[in-house]
């Protein structure tokens, strides 16, 4: 997704296209419209990346039919990434769909923000999903990739703007499609929200944001859905928050408005630190749906907490001290300045040159933050995750991008998780040195003279950058697994050194993903990487005596739940050196009590242990997002 990477064959002009479309959409949700101190930052314009329509290349007479056959977003909208579907099965009725290519459109940058209009709820939707797939990218170096269905590429998500009739919205593993409901609203306080009124979730900017990101998650590791101890579906909700939350930080009227209001303190910022404002009000909260400012830190809360919401908002709240305590840094000297060495400002409002620069700190922190949250993924272990594989894989990211820590970015990390009870279950102390995974002394070439696994991976990943096309991407990657399988499979007198944590000769292995890594650092250094996850699987049974039975089971027989293992790889492909093994050992007898003892005690709950019990096939399982949530709202 490479924005005016090319000629506009549709234009009669000799200029490349334009490399964004900039749509107006809430800023944050429409609640924001109803009070007088908030209406005039209610909307924004998101720029997104430019696809081709339909209407464009009508526009300039082109008279080539293939190219309008051709035409990349099409009204729905519906382009390269997701299609927006507007059926809504409650009244049986479809939603004519936005052409975001009609010139009156083009000409005002989309529709004008309404919530009683289902052509601006599809641009909505299309515009946060599209702005949050390009934060992905930037961070990843790459194009991203839908989750397959059933081994084969999947080239939209589809994305149903008023498919429910319920306080819910979530992203379906099955469906690969975001679902989004509406619902009467029944607020504790009516002065504050209309009782009876509709609310559509599809007009909130973090609710469309968190959805995406479980869907880009989903998309990388699909293994993040199996509940083995709690911090697995937190994770993916904690995530998911935090990718919405971050996302603020690039609405401009919304941070200088918020900068100005809390005269920089961004810990009373609500709006900015607080999800889902009108929704958590709607169901009858008397605030946001989650907020990342919460109570002080207490350790011990994280042994008590085990529902994936409110675990996850630990998480939330840990990553965002971690951005106040950078943000203060890297601000202290404009309040140096602005209160002459005094630290107090002087009453009143704080100057707009002031708000300006404070609010570009903020922005630049944010967007670093939420990069470096991102990158992070390609780092973590390929099951069984936990919040504190996430701070040890950040760290690791972040050293080998960003090897001088000038400004303290993971120093605050490593304190605001200590502060908040996450800690490394292997780990040493909580420097810095001990947090990192440790590097193997190991190149691939000593294990495959013949089959260069490095190299190989380095011919195939050679179009895998941000203006590849994604269906091919796709195929490689399917080829370079193969590749990578046989490899593994053939170097018998190596695999154990290389695929540390599994057992290759009792049990079957998977090459679930490869993907390439391409990063640029401040000091201009290049990392090209390639991540190979290896996973493998061994029944479980919540009965010791059966767990000490022999490993084949019977015919027709099934396990009571599956207990899996695995590594991360992560390749240089231009030495082929082997960085990082990161690893959860199939063989590991306490990870299997600890596993055995969450799913036995009942603490992921009826839905979430379907998921992880041998209940393939069920609606639990295929819809693990949808229990979640709804579990939120019944508990609220």
């Amino acid at each position: 997704m490479m924005p005016g990477s090319r000629k506009d064959s549709s234009s009669p002009y000799d200029v490349p296209a334009p490399p964004f479309r900039r749509l107006r959409v809430y800023s944050i949700d429409p609640s924001l419209a109803q009070s007088l101190e908030t209406s005039a930052i209610r909307e924004t314009r998101l720029e997104i990346p430019w696809e081709d329509t339909e209407q464009g290349t009508q526009l300039y007479g082109t008279s080539d039919e293939s190219e309008r056959r051709d035409a990349s977003l099409k009204p729905g909208p519906c382009g390269e990434y997701l299609e927006v579907i507007d059926f809504d099965p409650a009244t049986n009725a479809w939603y004519k769909p936005v052409d975001l290519g009609d010139p009156y459109l083009l000409a005002q940058d989309g529709l004008s923000p309404s919530d009683g209009n289902p052509q601006f709820h599809q641009q909505m939707v299309y515009a946060v999903v599209m702005r949050t797939i390009r934060n992905f990218e930037i961070a990843l170096g790459r194009r991203a990739l839908w989750a397959p269905h059933e081994g084969q590429f999947v080239g939209q998500l589809h994305v149903y703007p008023h498919a429910l009739r319920e306080a819910n919205a979530y992203y379906s593993p099955a469906k690969k499609a975001l679902l989004f409901g509406y619902f009467q609203s029944s607020p504790v306080d009516p002065t504050e929200h209309l009782p009876g009124g509709i609310v559509f979730t599809c007009l909130s900017h973090d609710v469309i944001a968190h959805e995406t990101a479980h869907a880009l998650l989903d998309g990388m590791n699909r293994n993040l859905t199996e509940p083995s101890n709690p911090d697995v579906l937190a994770f993916h909700e904690a995530f998911a928050d935090i990718v919405a939350l971050f996302q603020h930080f690039s609405l401009p009227e919304v941070l200088r408005f918020e900068i100005a209001r809390t005269r920089g303190d961004l810990k009373t910022g609500s709006l900015l630190a607080s999800l889902a404002r009108e929704f958590g009000k709607a169901i009858g909260r008397t605030g946001a749906l989650r907020s990342a400012i919460g109570k002080t830190p207490a350790p011990g809360e994280i042994e008590q907490i085990t529902e994936p919401h409110r675990r996850g908002a630990i998480l939330v709240a840990a990553v965002f001290d971690a951005f106040l305590a950078i943000y203060h840094q890297r601000t202290a000297d404009l309040y140096r300045l602005a209160t002459e060495g005094t630290g107090e400002l002087p009453e009143g409002a704080i100057h707009p040159d002031l708000v300006a620069r404070l609010a570009q700190e903020a922005a630049k922190t944010s967007q670093h933050v939420l990069n470096m949250c991102i990158r992070t993924l390609d780092y973590l272990p390929p099951v069984d995750i936990t919040f504190g594989d996430y701070l040890r894989a950040l760290i690791t990211a972040d050293s080998d991008l960003v090897p001088d820590d000038a400004l303290g970015y993971r120093v605050a990390f490593m304190e605001a998780f200590r502060r908040r009870g996450i800690f490394p279950r292997e780990a040493r102390s909580l420097s810095e040195e001990s947090l990192r995974w440790k590097s193997p002394d190991l190149t691939l070439a000593e294990f495959e003279p013949q089959v260069y696994l490095g190299r190989d991976l380095s011919n195939k990943m050679r179009d895998w950058n941000l203006g590849g096309n994604r269906e091919v991407i796709f195929n490689h990657l399917q080829e370079a697994i193969e590749t990578a399988k046989s490899i593994i499979d053939s170097s018998r007198g190596y695999k154990q050194r290389i695929t540390v944590g599994l057992d290759l000769d009792q049990f079957d292995f998977e090459v679930n993903s490869i993907r390439p890594v391409r990063r640029s650092g401040p000091e201009g250094q290049f990392i090209m990487d390639a991540v190979v996850e290896i996973t493998q699987k061994r029944p479980g049974f919540l009965d010791q005596s059966l767990a000490d039975a022999p490993k084949e089971l019977p015919d027709g027989e099934r396990p009571d739940f599956w207990f899996r293992g695995g590594c991360t790889l992560i390749i240089d492909l231009e030495t082929g050196k082997l960085r990082y093994c990161i690893f959860k050992k199939i063989t590991s007898k306490h990870r299997y009590e600890r596993c055995r003892d969450y799913l036995r005690g009942g603490s992921a709950g009826p839905s979430l242990a379907a998921t992880y019990f041998d209940t393939a096939g069920s609606s639990e399982v295929d819809e693990v997002f949808s229990f979640v949530h709804r579990g939120l709202e019944e508990n609220s």
